[in-house]
């Protein structure tokens, strides 16, 4: 068998896994992975730098698969790879990532073949796809970290990290808001090391892509400043391979290999027939396709020898060799650069710097305090002084945010400069999240910035980030009607418990300038954990610590800022954000009226509910049922503290457009308010 025999076979290989695995599990997308077969055997055997032994390499070229929904295609290219798990301590365990009998389980529970490829459930799928365009977007985080990590450790003889990024993308991911946004970003800094494949097949779920798509995108990538290539046919390997060298050759910009395939393996399909994109092709189907390829049609799963030795000589010896090849660089580079490679070493584990803390500063007692935002900034450039590879920005809105890094040699990362550790994600915040995903899981630690209100437009990947546990940081401030003038578009209500709803999220809303110092610490040592910090734009007081207990008290979630005189409180107030001081004040009235209140912060309920029963119990004691929770946005969720018989201070509509003092007595955020509510949950509580 000559070698062009012997590739079409290994693709004709992968295109009958992929239609017997969803035909097993009468669920799936085969018409994408049948199309495009011919396109994932040439990238993974000739071009992309990966050694299936050691996958988690950290020079190898990436390949994300946008198209999550065309997961078999990855699935079987894993497989026939041989491409080695990784356990979840980043240990090989020697088996292989995807065995035949997962594919033969596609879709099933505990198959290491989901519907849509998983992060840190498969090894060999580089970040979790499936919402369209998230993988496109994320693909530009990496190139940028790839970009970044070369010159900030790369020396002369030593080109240790050179990677480039591949994304297969599908119309369905060309549509979505989130590929422009990122693709536009990407253009502007001239990522030359990134390379997105965009199979043009016509076909969405409804029907032709002509009933709602018709522009040239093409012409729109140029205008991006992409470098645009078109293949007329996925199965002219020789077009195929010229269109990947040219991206090889292509060192100025973004490149994008537009290719046309046909949906399943004959003629696109016609309006009314059948698709294969979103269901099982059936078993007459099936068994025409394998006619076509002249494959045996009983055989089910099968994988000719001939095709797992032509994968072993091709990716396995080539990527082989250029791993061993770096790893013998890594060596000489320890003993000629120890400093980068420590750093480095402790990048690639997700470990912290010495001495990353040991500026952080100690806000003294102020009644007129600082903004959250103002604190954060402080915190955040002292701790990244001493964290090189801690980067990141906003979406147009660092002067607001205070996530600007000013110190000496902090720099901007731009077309052509790449060592910056500020990020300029421009008004786009739905790729600033999936860029930041990329930046994640490339190791680099980043950061990105916004209104909280804002966070709904980047919803899904802070969704994502939480599922692939990614300790991406997100700083939101402009948290509640403290946005004032701005008005009810501007004034989160409801983001706070939708975000808190986020299993795996951790949610932090520090009530005063050294709550937002406890608050960076927690979020600086995370290695799995996405975080939020929730920032006000107006001042609050710096409590004085020396009357109230310590702010470290945030690391458990919440704690006992100020207990009752007495020691045995009739009523307990929890606050959180500006809304503590509130509760302090109301604390010392309610005090003149012969009322003992305790104060508790609340700052993360995640963490809250981490501690053990007996610490939860000696905060918030069953027996006190007297209980006001104070928060500027919407109640749900807050009745987990006070009880269904509680009270809530908190909002019930979407604010309005005022001055923030009128506001803050139109909706009841008063030391008045909040001691009449406190005063009849005591009445309530003692005439039980």
């Amino acid at each position: 068998m000559n070698q062009t025999e012997l590739d079409q076979l290994s693709i004709n290989t992968i295109r009958t896994l992929c239609m017997d695995a969803v035909q097993a599990a009468n669920s799936g997308h085969p018409g994408t992975p049948m199309g495009m077969a011919p396109v994932g055997y040439v990238l993974w055997q000739e071009f992309l730098r990966y050694d299936p032994a050691d996958p988690i390499w950290p020079n190898r070229d990436r390949f994300v698969l946008s198209a999550g929904h065309a997961s078999t295609l990855l699935y079987s290219i894993l497989h026939l790879a041989g491409v080695k798990e990784v356990n979840h301590h980043y240990e090989l365990t020697g088996e292989l990532a995807v065995k035949l009998d997962d594919l033969k389980r596609f879709r099933q529970l505990d198959s290491k073949c989901p519907g849509h490829p998983e992060y840190r459930w498969t090894t060999g799928v580089e970040i979790t796809t499936g919402p369209l365009g998230q993988g496109a977007a994320a693909s530009v985080g990496m190139a940028m970290a790839a970009a970044w990590q070369g010159v900030q450790f790369n020396r002369p003889g030593f080109p240790l990290f050179n990677y480039d990024v591949y994304a297969l993308l599908g119309d369905g991911c060309m549509m979505e808001g989130i590929s422009s946004e990122a693709a536009s970003l990407a253009g502007h800094l001239k990522l030359g090391n990134l390379c997105w494949i965009y199979d043009s097949n016509q076909i969405t779920i409804e029907g032709s892509t002509a009933i709602a798509f018709s522009e040239d995108v093409g012409a729109r990538f140029l205008s991006y400043g992409w470098h645009v290539v078109h293949v007329a046919d996925a199965n002219d390997l020789p077009a195929v391979r010229a269109a990947f060298q040219t991206f090889r050759e292509t060192n100025d910009r973004p490149t994008l290999i537009i290719v046309q395939s046909h949906i399943g393996y004959g003629a696109p399909t016609k309006q009314g027939k059948k698709s294969a994109h979103g269901e099982p092709l059936g078993d007459s189907e099936v068994a025409g396709a394998k006619r076509n390829y002249g494959w045996p049609e009983g055989a089910k799963f099968l994988v000719p020898a001939e095709v797992t030795a032509n994968f072993q000589a091709g990716i396995g010896a080539r990527g082989g060799q250029l791993r061993r090849a770096w790893a013998d660089l890594t060596v000489k580079y320890q003993a000629a650069e120890p400093a980068a490679a420590e750093t480095i070493h402790r990048m690639q584990r997700r470990e912290l710097p010495d001495g990353w803390d040991r500026e952080i500063p100690v806000f003294p007692a102020d009644p007129k305090g600082m903004a959250g935002r103002e604190a954060s900034g402080l915190v955040l450039n002292a701790i990244a002084k001493h964290y090189p590879w801690l980067l990141g920005g906003a979406a147009d809105l660092a002067p607001s945010t205070k996530t600007w890094l000013n110190f000496e040699g902090a720099g901007v990362f731009a077309a052509g400069q790449y060592g910056g550790r500020n990020l300029h994600f421009g008004v786009r915040e739905h790729a600033m999240g999936a860029i930041l995903n990329g930046l994640s899981v490339s190791k680099v630690r980043g950061y990105g910035a916004g209104f909280l209100i804002f966070s709904d437009y980047g919803r899904t990947p802070i969704r994502l980030a939480a599922m692939m546990e990614l300790p991406v940081i997100y700083v939101f401030t402009h948290d509640s009607i403290g946005v004032g003038e701005d008005g009810p578009t501007h004034q989160p209500i409801e983001q706070l418990a939708s975000l808190r709803a986020v299993p795996g999220l951790l949610v932090l809303r520090p009530g005063d300038a050294n709550e937002v110092a406890e608050a960076w610490r927690v979020v600086a040592g995370l290695k799995h954990e996405t975080a939020l910090l929730i920032l006000s734009r107006q001042a609050m007081p710096t409590l004085d610590r020396t009357k109230l207990a310590p702010a470290a008290g945030l690391a458990k979630g919440g704690y006992v800022l100020s207990e009752a005189a007495n020691g045995k409180p009739d009523v307990i107030l929890l606050g959180t954000g500006t809304e503590l001081s509130l509760c302090v004040d109301a604390q010392t009235a309610l005090a003149k009226e012969g009322i003992h209140a305790r104060v508790v912060s609340l700052p993360s309920w995640e963490l809250f509910e981490r501690q053990d029963a007996a610490y939860r119990e000696a905060v918030l004691p069953r027996h006190i049922t007297a209980r006001v929770a104070v928060e500027q946005a919407a109640t749900l969720g807050w009745e987990r503290y006070v009880g269904l018989d509680g009270q809530c201070v908190g909002m019930t509509t979407f604010g309005a457009s005022a001055p923030m003092k009128d506001l803050q007595k139109k909706f009841g955020f008063t030391v008045e308010n909040v001691v009449a509510a406190a005063t009849a949950q005591v009445k309530k509580a003692t005439s039980a």
